[in-house]
């Protein structure tokens, strides 16, 4: 693909680099999660078929070879994997994004597929796969009460299905072995802590307890081969959590892997003894700590070949081949294959070859001194014509995105970010910053959240705006908020808690109403509901209706004064639509600048390739109006979409007039003599 800047792009920063089109960015990978079959004869991998992801299969080193073995045509499938009897390929799906996952299984030499789980209504979460039983996939269903996921075994060649664990005793989640049986089980406590429980004899008993402090840093990851110990990350008795084994008949604790940095972030698990080879930190950047000698030699050879930004992905079970992909800000997402035995590393696949030539800006690392003396981790780009990439600052400050995280569990890390990019190259800086109650940075630092929502984990994101402008990178009038889930809460909060501080705002599924948010979650949650409460507010006391109500930005929505654009997925199972509804209703009635932006057929976010290109067309468009920036026409990024503009279409650059041709287009398709042009589909499931 050649780089161009189209004639009707708008003008912002330098003219002569190229703009990256937003299909290349946010359209279908060429392929992507490549997986291996357990004996290591065959490859599968996603990648479009009639513009929708699809499995493909192919011999092993034959990748020319492959052929598709799925056919989907509605969302496109985004997460696939290989039962371990070498013969069966399983992928997740849901309708429409109600997150009721359902789990197909695919004969490769029929090409005769299965649904295990065929069940409206049911949410299927896959709990196990064991090379012990090869034929079996461990499966948790709520089938029988919506709020609890019982246990059953599946056939994946006939669907046969068979229950193993009724889950009575209210169980968050379940651990099972090698033969697949459960062993360990977490259970939240009303207090917001938690125990795990073991499998004994006599049934199940409590086995190790936990506080509130340590529950969003403590779980088990896996029982080890012999079944005598369990894996876990635990903060207990320490700040950042560790890589622990526990003798799960004493219950005795010795540290494997710490770090004083961050929590253990990732283990590497021989697939067939389930012992720890290596574990990963992720401060700055992810670094990798060997157990093995072996594993030593591994991290040598792909840190020698490929760099240091790598993630291994799949492994056949004699752990004699992986599929690693490099995971850097500027050479996107590509996939290898490792021989370990020879140390042969072979390039199978660029992810999105299109972006090899584009003008990518590197990310930096740095650290930002919250106003309490928290230490906060973020993530910086800078747009072309800010220096090479050494470059900490552009020569003169420039227009700045803050990017917040969803979660607010969760975190920004060191890598490839498709959005950082579209922004930069658009012509801002763009800012992601790990505030208070982000994870991977050690307990202290993921509680100094609670009940912090709205008040200083937004301060930490204020500290982090004016850290940019005091080192000359933002100017302090040209700001936006951006971002998604918790990270649109904090749209709302930044455009009605300190109004004058941004210049415009974009929320994407983004409670307004914390009340309405506890009170409409999926039943299935309520494994960790106490856990929330506590940390967010209590609706069932005074004080907590209080708190929730003062940190609601639908109380405050009267003190929007700049343009917010709001997008939200109709079937959202977390995000209510009534969450987005009700503010652009205050708004409404206030005749208070909004654009509400509402997908009939996403969720949480937007998973159909058509729809996130329409989106990211109007965000763009937005941005550029508010911000100054370029933008790329709309184009035919509307084709194939069912996005609906209910408000605020004249507010963004070409939308009134692109939802006008679209509507055109629409009554062309019912003339027979004059058909439409066909869709445009595309798709972005991203393997780091």
């Amino acid at each position: 693909m050649t780089f161009t800047l189209g004639a009707a792009a708008q003008s912002a920063g330098p003219s002569e680099t190229a703009l990256i089109p937003r299909s290349a960015l946010f359209g279908n990978p060429v392929r992507t999660q490549a997986r291996l079959s357990p004996d290591g004869r065959h490859l599968s991998f996603l990648a479009p078929r009639d513009g929708f992801l699809n499995v493909w299969l192919a011999p092993f080193g034959k990748l020319a070879e492959a052929k598709p073995i799925t056919a989907d045509r509605k969302r496109g499938i985004r997460e696939h994997f290989w039962a371990e009897d070498n013969r069966h390929i399983l992928y997740l799906q849901d309708e429409a994004g109600d997150e009721n996952w359902r789990v197909h299984s695919v004969d490769i030499e029929t090409g005769k597929e299965i649904d295990l789980t065929p069940m409206a209504g049911v949410q299927a979460q896959v709990v196990g796969l064991s090379y012990r039983r090869p034929n079996v996939v461990l499966v948790g269903l709520n089938d029988r009460v919506p709020e609890w996921h019982d246990l059953h075994e599946i056939d994946v060649r006939t669907g046969e299905r068979k229950l193993v664990e009724k889950n009575d005793q209210q169980f968050a989640a379940y651990l099972a072995d090698l033969d697949l049986r459960p062993r360990l089980a977490v259970k939240t406590l009303p207090s917001g802590g938690g125990e795990i429980f073991r499998r004994s004899g006599k049934g199940w008993e409590q086995f190790l307890e936990y506080g509130q402090e340590d529950s969003l840093t403590t779980s088990p990851i896996v029982i080890e081969g012999d079944g005598r110990t369990a894996l876990m990350v635990s903060a207990v008795g320490r700040d950042k959590a560790a890589l622990v084994r526990v003798d799960l008949t004493t219950g005795a604790q010795s540290v494997v892997g710490e770090s004083p940095k961050a929590d253990v972030a990732e283990v590497w698990i021989d697939p067939r003894t389930h012992e720890p080879q290596a574990f990963a930190v992720n401060y700055l950047h992810t670094e990798l700590t060997p157990l093995t000698p072996e594993a030593g030699k591994d991290i040598e050879r792909l840190r020698g070949t490929l760099g240091p930004q790598f993630t291994v992905t799949s492994r056949t079970l004699d752990d004699q081949h992986w599929a690693v992909v490099v995971d850097d800000p500027v050479n996107v997402l590509t996939t290898y294959l490792y021989d370990r035995k020879s140390g042969q590393i072979t390039k199978l696949f660029d992810q999105r070859p299109e972006l090899a030539d584009a003008p990518l800006r590197p990310m930096l690392s740095r650290e930002i001194k919250a106003r309490d003396g928290l230490t906060l981790v973020a993530f910086l780009t800078l747009p072309p014509g800010s220096g090479d990439r050494r470059a900490s600052r552009p020569p003169e400050p420039v227009p700045l995105v803050l990017n917040v995280h969803g979660g607010p569990w969760a975190r920004d890390s060191y890598g490839f970010d498709a959005e950082h990019q579209w922004l930069a190259n658009r012509g801002y800086a763009v800012l992601s910053v790990n505030f208070r109650g982000s994870t991977g940075f050690g307990k202290s630092f993921v509680n100094a959240g609670d009940h912090e929502w709205g008040r200083a984990m937004h301060d930490d994101l204020i500290d982090a705006v004016d850290w940019a402008v005091r080192e000359r990178i933002a100017l302090p009038d040209k700001v936006a908020i951006y971002g998604g889930s918790y990270g649109g809460y904090a749209v709302l909060v930044g455009l009605t808690r300190t109004p004058d501080r941004f210049a415009c705002g974009v929320d994407i599924v983004g409670p307004s109403n914390l009340q309405t948010l506890l009170a409409s979650i999926p039943p299935y949650w309520k494994s960790f509901y106490e856990d929330m409460v506590r940390r967010i507010g209590d609706p069932r006391t005074p004080e907590g209706r209080k708190l929730l109500e003062e940190r609601s930005p639908l109380t405050y929505a009267d003190r929007i004064r700049r343009p917010l654009l709001i997008a939200q997925g109709a079937n959202d199972p977390r995000v209510k639509q009534a969450e987005s509804d009700q503010i652009v209703a205050a708004l409404q009635a206030k005749n208070l600048p909004v654009t509400y932006v509402v997908y009939p057929d996403e969720g949480h976010g937007f998973a159909r390739p058509q729809n996130r290109l329409s989106f990211y067309a109007i965000a763009e468009g937005f941005l550029s109006k508010c911000l100054g920036g370029r933008y790329e026409p709309i184009g035919n990024d509307f084709d194939g979409s069912s996005v609906t503009v209910p408000v605020g279409a004249d507010n963004v650059p070409g939308l009134a007039a692109a939802m006008r041709e679209r509507t055109s287009q629409g009554a062309r398709k019912d003339n027979p003599v004059a058909p439409a042009s066909e869709a445009s589909q595309s798709g972005k499931p991203e393997e780091k």
